[in-house]
Parts: C-alpha cells; sequence; structure tokens
C-alpha cells in the first residue's frame, strides 16, 4: 500500500488483537466474486505492490494466507487505521514496530468496499510462502557494531518545501534528490509526486510539472515511484537540454525493454530529454521527447538516479554521457529472479548513453562505443556494469572514483566502487554473501570456496540491518567551508535518519573500509533527525551544491538542512 511500511502489514501476520468497527462478521463473508476479486487487485497493486508480494517478505511481510491467520474484521480494520493497532499496545505490534522502525498512514481515500474488495484478493493468495535449506545461514552477517565517532556537524534549516500529500500526512513532500544546474549554479529540488523546484532565496518555485506534461504519469504505489531523478547537460545553459525519470500505468505506451506477457507489469519507467526553449527562464517552456521506456515487475526498486560524470571534461571520453540506475524491479522477490544478473536483461543494471546519438535499437540515443559490451550481439550495449538490486545514487570521487551506494534486502547495505563491465552479483550475492536467489532472500550465507571462479566484485563497505535497513547515498565533501569534512564521503540510512561517513582512502578494491556515525548539531545541542522531522521514518536523503557543500533533506516533514560548520570537541 502507498508508503506501507515493512512493519505494518507484518503486524497482522502475528497480532491477535480485535479491533473492529466495519461490517464484517467473520471470515467466511469474504466475497468470492469475480469482479470483486479483479477490483481487489487492481487496488492492491496500486497500493500495496510496492512492499508486499505472495512468495516471501520484503519491504513488508508477504501475505500469503493472511486470511486464514487473521479475521476479516481485523485486516479491515488494520487496512483503515493501522495506527489504532499500535496505539493499543498490542504486544506483537509494539515489538514489530521498535524492529521495523516506522509506521503505516491513514488511507483515506480507500472506502469500505475498497477494502472489502482487498481482502477478496488477498483470500486468493493462500499457498505457502517459499521453503528453504537455511540450517547453514548466517544468523549475524556483520557482528561488529558501527562505532559513533567524536564528527559532529551543526546544520542550519534553510528551506520547507511546499507539502504535497493530501490531509498532512507524512511524507509531507517526498523529495529525494537536490542538485543543480551545472555554469548557472541553480538549486533544484524534486518531489516525488511530480514537481520539481527551483531553491532560491530560501524559497522554491515549480520549474516543471510532470503531471501537466505527462498524462500517464503517476507516483503509486508510493515508495521511489513517481519523478524519481533529473539531471541538467553540462551544458544546459547553452543546449537547454535536462533529462527525468518518471512512472507510468501500465502498457502506456510500448516499451523498449519487456520481458514475457506471463509476467505481470506493475508500472513503467520512462526516460525524457526535455529542451528549454530559454534556460534562464524561471518556469520551464519547451519541447520533450522520450528516450527509452521500461516495464517493471512492481513498483519497487525503479529508475532512481540519472546523473552525468561531474568530472568530465569537455573532450573526455565520459562528457555529456548520460548514467542511468536501473533498478530491479522486485523481480528477485516475486520469484523471477531470472531477470536481473545478466548482460542480455536490463533489470539491476547501469547503463551509459549518449543522449545526442543514435545507434541504439530504438533510434533515441546513442550507445557509446567504449561500454564494455557493445561487441557482443546478444549483450546489451548500453550496460556499463551490472548485478545490482536497487542502485540509489551514483557520484564520483575528486580521484575519479566511481561510487554506487546499492539499497539491500533482507541484511546488508552496500557501497560499491563500480568498474565499467563488472557484475556486483545481485541476486545471488548481497554484500559479501552469498543467496539463495529462488530461496529465502532474507538469508545469507558463507561464499563457496571456489568463489573468485564467479568473477563477482565486492563492496568496498557495507552495513547489516542490525545497523539500519536501507542505505542512502551520499556524496564526498569537496566543499570549503568545513575543511574537516575533507576526505570523507558522507552517506546515511534512508528510514532511520542515522548518518555515517568512510574515509575516501580507503575506498579499494578487495578491501573494506571502517563506517563510522557522525551527529548533526541544531538548537544548541546534539540532535537525532527523527526528533526533528517528528516521524520514526526520517526518509533521509542527501545533495549537493555547485561548490561542494552538502544538503540533508527530511522527506518525513519535507525539510532541508544545509551543513554549516563542525563542532568543537
Amino acid at each position: 500500500m502507498q508508503k506501507i511500511n515493512a512493519y505494518n502489514l507484518t503486524a497482522f501476520l502475528f497480532a491477535t488483537i480485535f479491533y473492529s468497527c466495519t461490517s464484517y462478521s467473520s471470515k467466511n463473508s469474504i466475497s468470492t466474486e469475480p469482479s470483486k476479486i479483479a477490483a481487489g487487485e487492481t487496488t492492491f497493486t496500486t497500493y500495496c505492490s510496492g512492499c508486499h508480494n505472495f512468495r516471501q517478505n520484503d519491504i513488508g511481510p508477504q501475505l500469503s494466507n493472511i486470511t486464514k491467520t487473521e479475521s476479516a474484521e481485523w485486516i479491515h480494520s488494520f487496512i483503515k487505521n493501522a495506527q489504532a493497532v499500535i496505539n493499543s499496545n498490542d504486544k506483537h505490534a509494539v515489538a514489530l514496530y521498535h524492529q521495523y522502525k516506522t509506521t503505516m498512514p491513514l488511507f483515506n481515500t480507500l472506502n469500505d468496499s475498497d477494502i472489502n474488495n482487498i481482502i477478496a484478493f488477498l483470500n486468493t493468495h493462500t499457498e505457502q510462502k517459499i521453503k528453504d535449506d537455511t540450517s547453514n545461514a548466517i544468523h549475524d552477517p556483520l557482528p561488529q557494531k558501527i562505532q559513533l565517532s567524536n564528527l559532529v556537524v551543526s546544520i542550519q534549516p534553510i528551506i520547507q518545501i511546499p507539502a504535497s500529500s493530501d490531509s498532512g500526512k507524512t511524507p509531507l513532500a517526498r523529495i529525494t534528490q537536490l542538485g543543480y544546474q551545472p555554469n548557472s549554479k541553480k538549486l533544484f529540488i524534486v518531489d516525488l509526486r511530480g514537481k520539481l523546484y527551483e531553491l532560491e532565496n530560501n524559497r522554491a518555485h515549480v520549474y516543471l510539472d510532470m503531471a501537466k506534461f505527462k498524462p500517464n504519469f503517476i507516483n503509486q504505489p508510493g515508495l521511489a515511484t513517481g519523478f524519481g531523478s533529473f539531471a541538467f547537460h553540462p551544458q544546459f545553459t547553452k543546449n537547454g537540454l535536462f533529462y527525468t525519470t518518471h512512472t507510468e500505468k501500465p502498457n502506456a505506451a510500448k516499451p523498449d525493454f519487456a520481458y514475457a506477457d506471463s509476467i505481470k507489469t506493475t508500472l513503467q519507467w520512462v526516460l525524457t530529454e526535455w529542451k528549454a526553449d530559454d534556460p534562464t527562464a524561471a518556469i520551464f517552456k519547451g519541447t520533450s521527447r522520450e528516450l527509452l521506456r521500461v516495464n517493471m515487475v512492481s513498483g519497487i526498486h525503479g529508475v532512481q538516479e540519472i546523473c552525468f560524470n561531474r568530472n568530465a571534461k569537455n573532450g573526455d571520453e565520459d562528457y555529456g554521457l548520460l548514467y542511468i540506475g536501473i533498478g530491479d524491479g522486485g523481480c528477485a522477490e516475486n520469484g523471477y529472479a531470472f531477470l536481473a544478473n545478466s548482460r542480455q536483461k536490463i533489470w539491476g543494471t547501469i547503463l551509459r548513453i549518449d543522449p545526442s546519438g543514435n545507434n541504439s535499437m530504438n533510434g533515441k540515443y546513442g550507445i557509446p562505443a567504449g561500454n564494455p559490451f557493445t561487441n557482443n550481439k546478444d549483450d546489451i550495449g548500453e550496460i556499463y556494469a551490472y548485478g545490482f538490486r536497487n542502485p540509489h545514487r551514483i557520484t564520483w570521487t575528486t580521484t575519479g572514483q566511481m561510487i554506487v551506494c546499492n539499497i539491500g534486502h533482507g541484511n546488508i547495505e552496500s557501497i560499491d566502487l563500480v568498474k565499467k563491465g563488472n557484475d556486483y552479483g545481485w541476486p545471488i550475492r548481497e554484500g559479501r554473501f552469498a543467496l539463495h536467489p529462488y530461496g529465502d532472500l532474507n538469508k545469507v550465507y558463507p561464499l563457496p570456496a571456489d568463489d573468485t571462479a564467479n568473477g563477482i566484485t565486492y563492496p568496498v563497505a557495507m552495513y547489516d540491518h542490525d545497523e539500519g535497513k536501507a542505505i542512502c547515498g551520499g556524496f564526498e565533501y569537496t566543499g570549503h567551508k568545513i575543511p574537516q569534512l575533507k576526505g570523507k564521503f558522507l552517506f546515511g540510512d534512508i528510514p532511520t535518519g542515522r548518518l555515517f561517513y568512510i574515509d575516501v582512502n580507503a575506498i579499494k578494491q578487495n578491501s573494506e573500509a571502517t563506517i563510522k556515525e557522525w551527529q548533526v548539531f541544531l538548537n544548541d545541542s546534539i540532535q537525532q533527525l527523527k526528533k526533528l522531522c517528528g516521524s520514526d521514518r526520517v526518509d533521509l536523503h542527501f545533495g549537493e551544491d555547485a561548490d561542494g557543500e552538502l544538503y540533508i533533506l527530511t522527506k518525513a516533514d519535507g525539510k532541508v538542512y544545509k551543513l554549516m560548520d563542525v563542532k568543537p570537541e
């Protein structure tokens, strides 16, 4: 369900409380009418599929057999008002809350009939979840805990992004990326619900409203769907070109990358090139053209990152080439692991394309000759590297190292040093551990003795889910205001809001950098981002301006903070 969090529906797999004010009287009252089941499937796909499937636990739990373990009354009440279940102090729900550290919003747009239809659809999934031999699973992959450093950075709130949620529910504004135009140095921030804002003098005005230009635009089922990412061409001030990604309804148009019709498509991700009539204008006016379109099995792990190499200069091989992070679309969690970890398929890859070229299959962009798989007709020439679950952020260090923060599944969050042509393992690996791609993906195992034969490249830093739940990609600090941050790569954890760093000089292949925690200072005291944003799910993100100064975004409350100074010990 939109922004359903892992804890939410997990609760009704285990909780036994009774909280009901619905029209149901028993499990037997669940409808078996095909029309209602079909309607429930549509609603489930829109609101729920981003977190839940019927095979194994994902962001939320697998939901097969839920109507056998819980009454229809309870399920209805939980969907209607999950917070009331939590507030009842049910011991199972409270325990799960502490485990998953998040809550579920009210679904004010769903009426009783909508929820009844969802339950009717859930009732058609009563098969058992997958079973797997987990006898040699590793129960604590990384027992050594992340140490708190003495680094404390003062932050300054600079802007409150206009609320885009209905009824003021969290997240208030789904802000996920802050970046800049080259040359002009103008700052921009994107709200997944559809707007690209320019930030000026601590104010935000809409530069581009995606929904006005793309009638099939959707921002459901939440998570990272919607207006995904933006990137201005290095010569934007001259050519007016910039690029975006966004989600559209399934079958909105013919995809450039698809799979068998027997596999469901939940939505499509679209890469667009825009050309501004006047690059200096405060509001976009111009034209656009679609570059590529990708089908996705579910609403998770989409195309959340596009960028140009900030180090590339005019005349360099990389100059003007666009990098595109393609997530696996939840294919592994839904039983289609064969769609990932392949040079013949696009899911779970990083692409590199030339937007000005035309030698792609659809003729709308170019495939650079320097890409690693252009000489094999069976491979996808656009692929630069592969084996990622969700390449959340892509950046480069000052020494030219390409860094990708890859969001994991059940155990490991990782930072990868990316080389073209390399395989980073998903879904047969998570971090430096083995996975059973068609087994329980929440379990990791020791690497096989002959692992070098697999040719997998492993992370240069990683943490497990004792420390956080989903890595938030960051940046090497290259600014001048805070010299104490020089040589550090700052990042964090999306839901918990914890802040981490590694030393840039420790980023080496076949080695593992030590992660340390840092803190922020505001209002004369050290602060936790959870407290500042008033939510147990912070939805942390980082931004960078043209001068290399860094920003913290808290999606829960739509606020942006700038890193200002290091507090003395």
